[in-house]
């Protein structure tokens, strides 16, 4: 094994597997203060560390991630004011690295009267500015008694190109989402807790496979404190997956995570 890592570093091949970040090489270390960095490849990736299918541009940072961090940026508008904002999200690796940035877009009518049902297209761009996934939220119902018209995102990678379907199914219990590629077809299945309120601790959303039985992940929504959840709208998820997960779901669970924020955790001080 170690002759064949040699034989592969003569040839300026990766030692380690696809989906494994080598932490020599996948994240640079020019400073000792790496959660104030705005994570880009040292390099571009080798051919072989590629999967055989090209990637959607600007997703390739996805396919070396086991966890992705989202952090909702604090509105100090809407504090003040006690009124719902367009909301910011900061998306970042494991190490506090920003590698994307999460914009939403929607009209000032729609997050007065709707709320947190509204209508809204988030666009995410790289670090160098480029739009690299588009989310976008039809206006929805979102009720227990109401088994129809369910919320629903659609995820385009890049802009233009849809890639999949974040969709809401009918449970009386427990809130259940299905992954769906781009043909609607349900490839993985997220089911939350009973109660999301997650006053003193963390909210896990399992991610399984579809029949359930088998759990490959889980969408946390981090507890921040009293005072913060109370108090602000900032909020913090984490999104734990197999490193080898197609990128096109990385980013489909990235747009389950706003879903989720706006269902169960959106609020503002005019609602206390």
């Amino acid at each position: 094994m170690a002759s064949k890592d040699a034989q592969n570093q003569r040839r300026g091949l990766p030692s380690f597997l696809p989906g494994v970040p080598d932490p020599d090489q996948s994240l640079p270390a020019s400073s000792s203060n790496p959660g104030n960095q705005a994570w880009q490849l040292s390099r571009p990736l080798p051919r072989s560390f590629l999967p055989t299918v090209s990637l959607p541009p600007g997703l390739e940072y996805l396919s070396q991630l086991d966890l992705i961090i989202i952090h909702q940026q604090v509105e100090l508008l809407g504090m003040i004011l006690g009124t719902e904002t367009s909301n910011k999200y900061e998306i970042k690796n494991s190490l506090g690295q920003r590698i994307y940035f999460a914009v939403e877009e929607s009209i000032c009518f729609n997050r007065t009267f709707c709320s947190t049902l509204r209508s809204c297209t988030l666009r995410i761009t790289d670090n160098s500015g480029r739009e690299v996934i588009t989310v976008n939220r039809p206006l929805r119902c979102n009720s227990c008694w109401c088994p129809c018209y369910l919320q629903e995102l659609e995820i385009q990678a890049p802009p233009g190109t849809t890639v999949g379907y974040v969709a809401q199914k009918w449970d009386p219990f427990l809130p259940k989402f299905t992954i769906q590629n781009a043909n609607k077809e349900d490839i993985l299945k997220i089911v939350g807790p009973c109660a999301t309120c997650g006053c003193f601790g963390d909210v896990n959303f399992e991610v399984k496979t579809i029949n359930e039985k088998l759990t490959i992940g889980k969408i946390s929504k981090y507890w921040s404190g009293f005072v913060n959840d109370v108090f602000t709208n900032a909020d913090n998820f984490g999104i734990h997956v197999p490193a080898d997960l197609d990128v096109t779901v990385k980013a489909a669970m990235i747009g389950a995570c706003f879903l989720f924020d706006f269902m169960f955790f959106e609020h503002s001080l005019a609602g206390l």
